[in-house]
């Protein structure tokens, strides 16, 4: 499943160019990836791997509203800008919110099954 949600990821970043569909929809989908990967990689439940992900992605965004990387002095470039974003928004936070909870109700779904 991560490998789909990587290569939807790629196809996202290389043809879209946007106001919806790679910012907004992007974002969902990636924090769904990352959930995907932390759940592959570790023994995480459900809950432990949503929320450690949705925190990962809220700090991402809060130091890109930080400009973190000027404070640090580095350069943007295409590597911080895939790791770290470029700017702070909060419909990011939505998509990261609405993504993870996604996650949940499809991981009780397939639960009660």
């Amino acid at each position: 499943m991560s490998l789909l949600f990587f290569a939807i990821e790629v196809i996202i970043a290389t043809y879209f160019k946007d106001s919806f569909i790679r910012p907004v929809l992007g974002d969902y989908l990636v924090v769904i990836l990352l959930y995907c990967i932390v759940r592959t990689i570790t023994k995480w439940g459900v809950l432990k791997a949503a929320i450690g992900v949705l925190l990962l992605a809220y700090t991402i965004e809060f130091l890109q509203l930080m400009n973190i990387l000027n404070v640090l002095g580095i350069k943007r470039n295409l590597i911080t800008d895939i790791l770290l974003g470029s700017s702070f928004d909060w419909k990011d936070m939505l998509a990261y919110t609405l993504g993870v909870g996604t996650v949940l109700v499809l991981e009780k779904t397939k639960r009660n099954f």
